[in-house]
Order: structure tokens, then sequence, then C-alpha cells
């Protein structure tokens, strides 16, 4: 019998570390900067805009093959139902002047191929759309650094989001705890005669009070872990663990000066700006383009032969072959002034490209200057609720002693304790205010 005892609790133990196994190799683990590399690497947004590279990519190359050799082949097969008709001068043939005899010339049957060879000698559009396309790859490129910079921002937002949710329910545990202890010693007391019922009552509103904050930070936990795991792009039925602390990233801002000088011509969003200049001038040089001639060069070599019968291509028939070289010259002369207006329309897209960078490089600066102060403000308000919610919890701690003496109420230990939670609120939404004026200052000069 204990054999098998022995035995059932072998198995079970075996089963219990295969289990747990098993859940541990379903949760990943991730710090942050694990966090935005897997959302580099798995964000569907990201996939987009890298397709978007690869679809610029081939747009260079179809560009260029324009300018490349052209070869095309054709091959016709022709039955005349009815042969063409000539009419040669009456007198050829013995006739009267000034009549025509019809006559027939050439055979049911014709058949021929061959290949043209063209090539582009010069072409002002085609010179100019080269050096677009090679624009338009940098432009893609750029909308997707712009890309990868806004999913940082909403990882490393989703992460601090987490992990100021389990701070925030640690310390709701804590405070659960302690007043569940108290409403234990209160009950206690009443049973003995040294309490009031309502001093047991007030406790007791203040037990699910703590309760309810507790769930509370469990319910903002959940609902950043899913954003965090949408903004990486993971799945959103497994779970993750974060292995970061929150001091890790709020003890730099306290220590460190972190504001910096600014150069807003590597900022993404003005060099956007320029490239989109950059388009419009490319624009306006193909339009002025189109005033040039255009000039390209051909071979062309085919085969022919003809017979009454339909298989011509017996070793009887002759084929007959021809070929032509050649150039093709193309000069515009006049169009009504059509391309002069499509050349001051994109003079006008030039002017208003330029406007709109000169707007970029002043919305910069409004936004790193913005930020400055931001930033300035957060920390002064952290430094000043961080103080406030040490105050109250001192506070708390000397009305908790006090109430165990009989000292002070259960209805002033009550307004007392909602004074902590909502300083200790504070102190938590300035910690979240001081990190996003962090990652809003590094966004502004370009460093996120």
């Amino acid at each position: 019998m204990k054999k098998k005892i022995k035995t059932y609790l072998l198995v079970f133990a075996v089963s219990w570390f295969a289990l747990a196994t098993q859940t541990q190799a379903q949760t990943s683990t991730f710090s942050l900067e694990e966090a935005k590399q897997f959302a580099m690497e798995n964000s569907n947004v990201l996939h987009n805009t890298n397709l978007d590279i690869t679809k610029a990519q081939k747009e260079v190359w179809k560009t260029i093959t324009i300018g490349l050799p052209q070869v095309t082949g054709s091959a016709n097969y022709n039955k005349f139902l009815n042969l063409p008709v000539s009419l040669i001068p009456g007198e050829f043939f013995g006739g009267e002047p000034g009549t025509y005899m019809p006559v027939q010339f050439g055979q049911d049957y014709s058949s021929d191929f061959g290949f043209t060879v063209s090539q582009q000698i010069f072409d002002g559009s085609y010179i100019v759309g080269v050096g677009s396309s090679q624009i338009y790859l940098n432009l893609a490129r750029q909308a997707n650094e712009k890309t990868e910079i806004d999913i940082r921002d909403a990882v490393t937002q989703s992460y601090y989001y987490v992990l100021i949710g389990q701070e925030n329910k640690i310390v709701m545990q804590e405070n659960l705890e302690n007043i569940n202890k108290l409403y234990t010693e209160t009950k206690a007391y009443f049973e003995n005669g040294f309490r009031e019922e309502q001093d047991v009552d007030q406790m007791r509103l203040m037990v699910k009070n703590a309760e309810n904050e507790v769930v509370k930070a469990e319910r903002e936990i959940k609902i950043a872990m899913v954003v965090l795991k949408y903004a990486m792009g993971f799945e959103l039925e497994k779970e993750i663990e974060l292995s970061d602390e929150l001091d890790k990233f709020l003890n730099p801002l306290l220590t460190v000066n972190n504001i910096s000088g600014f150069d807003f011509s590597n900022h993404i969003d003005y060099r956007l700006a320029q490239t989109n200049f950059s388009v419009s001038e490319k624009l306006l040089n193909l339009e002025k383009a189109a005033f040039l001639p255009r000039l390209s060069g051909f071979y062309s070599y085919s085969k022919t032969a003809f017979g009454n019968s339909a298989n011509l291509f017996k070793s009887s028939i002759s084929w007959y072959p021809s070929s032509l070289v050649g150039f093709q010259l193309s000069i515009p002369i006049f169009n009504s002034g059509q391309k002069m207006l499509k050349v001051q329309q994109a003079n006008i897209e030039v002017d208003k490209a330029a406007t709109q960078r000169k707007l970029a490089e002043i919305t910069l600066q409004k936004d790193y200057l913005t930020a400055v102060a931001e930033m300035e403000s957060a920390l002064e308000k952290f430094d000043n609720d961080k103080e406030n919610r040490a105050l109250a919890e001192k506070i708390l701690n000397k009305s908790k002693i006090k109430f165990n003496n009989g000292i002070t109420s259960s209805t002033e230990l009550s307004q007392i304790e909602t004074q902590y939670i909502q300083s200790y609120g504070a102190y938590i939404g300035s910690t979240l205010q001081l990190l996003q004026a962090d990652l809003k200052l590094k966004k502004a000069n370009g460093t996120l």
C-alpha cells in the first residue's frame, strides 16, 4: 500500500512539474528594449511600410528599364479571301488610251516573322524620372522610420502603464492588509466591549473600499497588458511578464539633466518635409523636360514568304529577308500653352512645399520648447506629490496608532485613509506624467 502511495505521489509530482514547465514556456518575459525590438520585427503596421519600401525599390528599377534596350518580336500568317486589285492603263495591253485594266497581284497566302530592337538615346523626362524614383524610395524609407518611432513610443508608453499599474497594485494590497489587520483588532475590541459597533462598521467600509482599489488596480494592469501586446504585435491570448523595474526609468530623470540642445534638421518630420520639397522640384523639372526633343534608334529584321497553298513552311517555299535601321526624333513645336501651364502649376507646388518645410521647422521648434516646459513642470509636480504622499502616509500611520489607543475616531481615520489614497493616486499620476514628458521630449528632439 505504501509503495502505491509513493508511486501516486511520484506521478503527481512529475505531472505538476511538466505543467509548470509548460506554463513557463508559454509566458514570455520582456525588458523594454526587448519589447521594442519585438515590435520592430512583428508589427503589422511596419510590415506594410516595409512592403512599401520594397515596392519603391521595384519602382526604381522599373523606371531604369525604360531607358534600356527594348526587343519585341512579331509573327503573322495571312490568307487573302480576295486579292487586292490594281488598275493598269489599257494602252499597256493594246487598249484605248484613257482606259484601265483591273489586275490582281499577289498570292493567296503570306506569312512573316521578325523582331525590332529600340534604344532610347535622349529623353529629358527619363533622366528626371530616374532621379525622382530614388527620391520616392527615400520617402518610403523615411515613412517607415517615422512609423518605427511611433511604434516605439506606443510600446514604451504601454510598458510604463503596466509598471505603474503593478506598483499601484502593490501599495493598494499593502493598504488592504493593514486595514484588514486594523479591522480584525477593532472587531476584537468591540467583542470585548472596548469599541462601539459604529467603529467596526466604519472599518468594514474601509476594507471594502480598499478591496475596490485592489480590483481597480488589477483591471488597469490587465487593460495595459492588452494595449502593450497589441502595440508589440504579440498574440493577445498569450501571457507576458516585464523584467524591468519602474525605478530603472524614473531615477535617471531625477538625477540627470535630460534637457539637451535641439537640431531640427535631423528630425524625421523635417527630413520628410525636405524630401517632399525635393519631390516637388523633380516634378517641376519633369514638366520642363517636356519641352526637350526625344531621340531614339531602332533596328528591325523580318522574313516573309508567299504561296498559293496553305503550307508555307515547306522546304520549297522561299523566305525573303528584310532589315531596317534608323533614328526617330520627336520635337515639340506647339501645344497651345498646355506645357507652360503645367510648368506654372508645378512652380506653385514647389512654393507650397517650401512653405510646408518652413512650417515643419517652426512646428518642431514649438514642440521642443513646449516639451521642455512640460518636462520642467512634471519634475516639479512629481517632487511635490512625492512629498505629499510621504506626509499622507506618515499622518495615516500616526492616526492608526491614535485609533488603537482610542484617541482618534473611526470616521477621522477613514477620512485620513481617503486622503492617503488620493495623495498616492496623485503621486502615481505625476509619475506617469513625468515619464510621458520625457518621452515627448525625446520625440520632440528626434532621439526616441
